[in-house]
């Protein structure tokens, strides 16, 4: 009789489904060092791939957020080997960690001061007991800019019993205490999440919130609200008709909210006459917010700027209609890194030949279509350009010679390097005292499901991105990690930055 019980949970262990959601996405579960260590092979560079297990769809944060723990010790990333939940790996030791349990919706916000981590979380409506918990998070989506693509590892967890996934629920923010779960995985005592976690505040559903970023001084998070909340309140600027018709991207009013993450305090910040897009903080400046006007490719005015208190609203850098601006980054406390691009041929006739050159409609090569205008050409000044939130001055400060031109990247906070890719996954360094470009990495496969989003480290020594290097299927992406070459970083200057 006993036999037959233990085969009877053996065949039950192989049926689907035998494993609940809970049983495989614990907070603080562990998973093997997949960190392996390749040369490029074209430039030599040695490539540190922190993540190597295929298809587990690996992705960063966006390089507009913190990459790495307080401690300089781990890399936080997104993946769907749990899937809607974030992971950390121990750039040392290669162990990958498990730091949320429950899902989250939008960014994963690092601290800059503490081993904590901030997260949204929308709960779902009661059910039958009038219970109320987390909703299962709906795929992490953002948008790029430059014709986005979705980011994987976003979320689909598991719908808990009974609940229904209502997308216009109450949104909380969270703070995770990663220092505690570190310690406790690594002695084998992890204790259920909510011994992990402190709830900051609700953030009613029809706010519609999304897109979070953290104060410098981490004691507010701002967060984007929808068309009906924002509409109970005037635009802070008004379009100027001449420059806004045609463009793509609506005018639909949105605006910015922020919460007191001590005491859940809600407040309203700014309201805009547009679709808001990667909202940031400035990690230097307290109470500075940079954010953009989102439609997928080119904006009448792309990057804005506002403090806390909804004062000061104003482009961070103003375009013409022949700019074509896009992923703007917050660098060092003065200034911000975005990129003019430069993909599109010169002379093409948009209006009379659409279908022309070949690369229109291509996904890899993407802002052919005529809808973007005269824009992004290299009939006028392109490249990465760096602007001063000061002064207002701005500097391109590198350019490649020939193909799509620099898309994404950002800069190291002591202002010596800046870093870009282009649409082949190129990376290229740039030494801003000697305007010096080296590209040190390439291959990174044009086919992966996003783009590279090179980011610095704190101490600007490292750059991480997301590259599909590996992937057998040329899509599927790892996190790897690239050195500044140590002949850059031993070089010595009479000064820190050209500003």
């Amino acid at each position: 009789m006993k036999k037959s019980r233990i085969l009877l949970i053996l065949v039950a262990m192989l049926l689907p489904g035998f494993l609940t959601p809970v049983a495989v996405s614990q907070i603080g579960k562990r998973f093997p060092s997949e960190k392996k260590v390749i040369e490029d092979p074209v430039t030599g560079t040695p490539l540190t791939f922190l993540t190597s297990k295929p298809g587990m769809g690996d992705s960063k944060i966006y390089q507009t957020h913190p990459q790495w723990t307080f401690d300089g010790k781990w890399v936080v990333f997104r993946s769907n080997r749990v899937p809607g939940e974030g992971m950390a790996v121990n750039e040392e030791t290669g162990v990958i960690i498990q730091i949320t349990e429950g899902g989250y919706s939008g960014s994963l916000n690092v601290s800059r001061k503490a081993l904590k981590l901030y997260i949204m979380r929308r709960l779902a409506e009661p059910d039958n007991s009038g219970n109320r918990s987390a909703a299962p998070q709906g795929r992490n989506q953002r948008t790029a800019g430059t014709q986005s693509q979705p980011a994987p590892g976003g979320a689909q967890g598991g719908r808990p019993q009974g609940m229904v996934r209502m997308p216009g629920g109450p949104v909380q923010i969270i703070e995770v205490d990663l220092g505690k779960v570190f310690s406790d995985s690594e002695a084998g005592k992890m204790q259920k999440a909510p011994s992990y976690e402190r709830i900051c505040g609700t953030i009613p559903g029809e706010m519609e919130p999304g897109d979070m970023a953290i104060d410098a001084n981490e004691d507010f998070a701002y967060f984007r609200i929808g068309t009906t909340e924002a509409g109970k309140y005037r635009p802070a600027v008004v379009p100027n008709p001449e420059v806004f018709v045609g463009r793509t991207g609506g005018q639909s009013q949105s605006g910015l909210a922020s919460m007191n993450l001590k005491t859940g305090e809600i407040k309203f910040v700014v309201a805009v006459p547009f679709p808001i897009g990667h909202v940031q903080t400035n990690p230097f400046v307290p109470g500075e917010i940079v954010f953009c006007w989102e439609t997928g490719g080119k904006a009448p005015q792309r990057t804005w700027t506002v403090a806390a208190d909804g004062s000061g609203l104003r482009p961070v850098y103003k375009e013409s209609e022949y700019e074509w601006i896009t992923h703007e980054a917050v660098i060092t406390p003065d200034e911000v890194a975005f990129y003019i691009m430069g993909h599109r041929p010169v002379g093409m006739s948009y209006e009379t030949d659409p279908a022309a050159p070949p690369q229109v409609n291509d996904p890899r090569n993407p802002g052919q279509q005529k809808e973007w205008g005269p824009s992004g050409t290299r009939e006028k000044p392109t490249g990465l350009g760096v602007v001063n939130l000061r002064t207002k001055e701005m500097r391109i400060e590198g350019q490649t010679k020939s193909g799509s031109g620099l898309w994404h990247g950002s800069g190291s906070a002591d202002g010596r390097w800046l870093v870009g890719d282009d649409f082949s996954r190129s990376i290229y360094l740039i030494d801003r005292n000697t305007s010096e470009m080296l590209m040190i990495s390439t291959g990174h496969k044009e086919t992966a499901q996003d783009h590279t989003h090179p980011s610095f480290s704190p101490d600007g020594t490292r750059i991480e991105i997301q590259s599909a290097m590996l992937s057998e299927d040329g899509r599927s992406m790892n996190i790897c990690i690239i050195p500044v070459p140590k002949s850059w970083l031993n070089r010595t200057y009479s000064k820190t930055a050209p500003r």
